[in-house]
């Protein structure tokens, strides 16, 4: 009965096994090793036909009684081993309520948006709609339009981005194109004049483009708020109303306003605005007698460009310029932002450094 005692020897060697195993992985290995196709114990099950017809009974008795052992060692090892593992688990994953939270950070709108949405919100407030118009623009609309035909010396200073031209039979783009990227959202207050009756009173955010350097006052893209408002009687007086409840609320009623003279070929007269500065508080220098760098000692800091409508402007779009008069003025969005935050050079508002933009 030699298979008998081998049978007997392979049970306690397989139990010894089982009860040795370090965890499930090496459990699995001893049940392959022993009930797997090509275990030790499945070969002698193979091997039944080769045993003699007197011992067949008492090796198969044994088989069966070793195969029954090894499967309930095997599956109660199992589940002290399963146990231990998960508790393993829990324990690696248990959260120490000692610990300091780790606080979700919160997404917020761009600095750009938050700004374009605040001037948008109180010129809302004024009775103003937002008008839009597209990016890619005609030279009519762009330029000739707003009184700056094609020799007008004013267009040098808004040279831009030209595109092809498919709109006749031959492309156009090496200069002859009257195709382009906007330099100024007034083009569509010359869709706003076509288009709509007085009275008009609009505003006109959106992206324009210029052949600039970037720098820390200027950007090839940026955002642009136009204003427009066309009606009987208005004055110069209407704008300067305008202006300067404008950046009172958007820079604190501290602040003041002035304007200086200027020149733009589609507002007469024109002028610039400028708003007292921030950091100084108009003075030109600070506490210690040093000179204030951001307004570079004057006191203020020039915001935005502005004017009443030409009247020729006012007679392409179809408007009679004896019965209706206007004012138009132009804030870049940027600008707006960092003279409301002290920031010193526009280019960090593009640069998507997270430890800036998380201050607003």
């Amino acid at each position: 009965m030699a298979i008998v005692d081998e049978l007997s020897a392979l049970r306690t060697s397989t139990l010894a096994a089982i009860e040795q195993a370090a965890d499930t992985s090496a459990l699995e290995e001893v049940r392959v090793a022993v009930l797997g196709k090509a275990g030790t114990l499945t070969g002698y099950l193979r091997g039944m036909g080769q045993v003699a017809k007197e011992e067949r009974a008492a090796v198969g008795k044994a088989v069966n009684e070793v195969r029954g052992a090894v499967e309930a060692a095997l599956e109660e090892r199992k589940r002290a081993l399963a146990a231990k593992e998960f508790e393993a688990a829990i324990d690696a994953a248990a959260v120490d309520v000692t610990l300091p939270g780790r606080g979700q950070q919160v997404g917020t709108r761009h600095l750009i948006n938050a700004i374009t949405d605040q001037i948008s919100e109180i010129f809302l407030g004024l009775g103003y709609t937002v008008a839009q118009g597209p990016e890619v623009e005609t030279d009519y609309y762009n330029f000739e339009a707003l009184n700056a035909p094609a020799d007008h010396p004013s267009r040098s200073m808004q040279d831009t981005f030209y595109v092809v031209d498919r709109s006749g039979e031959e492309s156009a783009v090496r200069g002859e194109s009257k195709v382009l990227l906007r330099t100024q959202t007034s083009g569509v207050q010359v869709h706003v004049m076509e288009q709509q009756k007085p009275p008009i009173y609009i505003i006109a955010p959106g992206k324009v483009y210029r052949r600039d350097v970037a720098d820390p006052s200027h950007l090839p893209q940026f955002t642009q708020i136009e204003g427009l408002v066309v009606d009987k009687g208005i004055s110069f007086g209407d704008l300067k109303g305008t202006l300067d409840y404008f950046c009172k609320q958007m820079f604190g009623p501290d602040r003041k306003t002035r304007f200086r003279a200027h020149y733009f070929p589609f507002t007469e007269p024109s002028a610039e605005a400028d708003v007292s500065c921030g950091v100084c508080g108009g003075t030109g220098h600070l506490h210690d007698g040093e000179r204030c760098r951001m307004c570079k000692g004057t006191g203020w800091l020039e915001i935005l460009g502005c004017g009443m409508v030409d009247p020729n402007v006012l007679s392409m779009s179809g408007i009679d310029p004896e019965e209706y008069s206007g004012f138009a003025f132009g804030v870049g969005v940027e600008r707006v932002a960092c003279l409301k935050y002290n920031v010193p050079d526009l280019r960090m508002l593009l640069e998507g450094d997270m430890r800036f933009l998380r201050q607003f």
